[in-house]
């Protein structure tokens, strides 16, 4: 197999800062049994010194995967996960296999090796495959539980918000989950808006005015998310995943922010990797989309179990939204 991936080299990109990126293209070449062969640098700070192609624009990019019928990409700095997550989500849609390689740890401390280098494997593609059937029976297991759990303490919430605030305890909202399809989320109604425009379009209502006691406790407690139990069995939502937002915002943050869209990969979540490093409320779009994609882009069931436990441990000291 070795000489028959020497003879037929897979052609690579490299990318990275172009001082590391030759270097790696460079080691990675002197060892052509590796079946690896680089055929150009994707970098934005060449100095000419470079002996492979420097491909700087997306076309460039583009030309060389057809040229060269590259079907590896070496992503050789831990900067490039997240500066240029859409372009390796866009190779990997075409087709490539993402390399992550670690430039200057020895391949004796990973598995996996390529040249002497510590590699492994980015999907940077779809949601993966296998988190199908074992997220969905955690997802149907626990909000089951749950759901019968603290049905007692929704009813109480529910009456004490028919009481203080009168009908309509329940608010229902368009949501956009996975695919960019639309469900209807449920939640407590700790404010009634002006109308459905500022409903739809305004960010925050953290800091109104106009809110009662009780709904200030539901949100600061995370209370009235508790709801979205009721989405998650049904199968809009899961326990763990990017958090959904309205349609307005989807569209204005997906032109704003690069890899935004790309968290519809996977069904929207109760909570996920992004608030449990504190991104909720009024925090960076940028911070928690790269969050959304990094949690996606590693998905695992144990990731899964631990995100609940974390945040379950937040609601013993909860801040609010």
């Amino acid at each position: 197999r070795a000489d028959a991936l020497a003879a037929r080299p897979r052609a690579a990109l490299v990318i990275g800062p172009a001082a590391t990126a030759q270097r790696v293209a460079a080691g990675v070449l002197r060892h052509p049994r590796c079946g690896v062969r680089p055929v150009g640098l994707v970098a934005a700070d060449p100095d000419g010194t470079e002996t492979l192609p420097v491909l700087s624009t997306g076309e460039e990019v583009e030309r060389a995967l057809i040229q060269n019928g590259v079907v590896d990409v070496l992503a050789v700095h831990p900067s490039v996960r997240s500066e240029r997550a859409p372009l390796l989500r866009a190779l990997a849609a075409s087709g490539c296999t993402v390399w992550e390689l670690d430039a200057d740890s020895p391949a004796y401390a990973s598995r996996d090796q390529l040249a002497g280098y510590a590699c492994r494997r980015l999907h940077m593609g779809a949601a993966p495959r296998h988190a199908g059937f074992g997220k969905r029976a955690l997802d149907v297991t626990v909000s089951g539980v749950l759901l019968a759990l603290v049905g007692p303490l929704l009813l109480l919430c529910a009456a004490v918000l028919r009481l203080t605030e009168g009908p309509g305890v329940v608010f229902r909202q368009e949501r956009i989950g996975k695919d960019g399809r639309p469900f209807t989320l449920l939640k407590f109604r700790t404010h009634r808006p002006v109308d459905e425009h500022e409903s739809a379009t305004r960010w925050s209502v953290a800091n109104e005015v106009r809110m009662s006691w009780f709904c200030r406790f539901l949100r600061r407690s995370s209370l009235d998310e508790l709801l979205q139990l009721w989405n998650v069995l049904l199968g809009d939502m899961s326990l763990v995943g990017p958090r959904p937002e309205r349609p307005y915002f989807v569209a204005k943050f997906s032109q704003t922010y690069p890899g935004y869209a790309a968290r519809h990969r996977m069904r929207a979540g109760l909570t996920g990797l992004a608030q449990v490093h504190g991104l909720r409320g009024d925090t960076s779009i940028e911070d928690r989309a790269r969050f959304d994609n990094a949690y996606i882009d590693n998905w695992s069931l144990w990731q899964d179990v631990c995100i609940l436990l974390r945040t379950a441990a937040a609601l013993l000291r909860p801040t609010g939204s």
